[in-house]
């Protein structure tokens, strides 16, 4: 999935994923997805400044995800 629909896709389910992970730090189903789309960027740099190769569709995931999370905390301290 190397993809921009396949990014838009793994970084949706990555956002939901963040949300649910995230005690009390989900915005709702539409903004998790959106940070997530977003996140899976920030997790790509993330893990490539960590040295970690993440391929396929579950690494993809792995990677858009904590992006995601750590979106989501970034924002959350902006919300309180």
């Amino acid at each position: 999935m190397e993809t921009w629909i396949g990014w838009i896709i793994i970084g949706g389910i990555a956002g939901w994923l963040a949300g649910k992970l995230m005690k009390g730090g989900g915005f709702g189903i539409v903004v998790n997805v959106l940070l997530g789309i977003v996140g899976s960027v920030i997790g790509g740099w993330l893990f490539g400044l960590a040295g970690i190769t993440a391929g396929g569709i579950i690494g993809s995931l792995a990677s858009a995800t904590v992006g995601a999370i750590v979106l989501l905390a970034i924002v959350g301290l902006f919300k309180k």
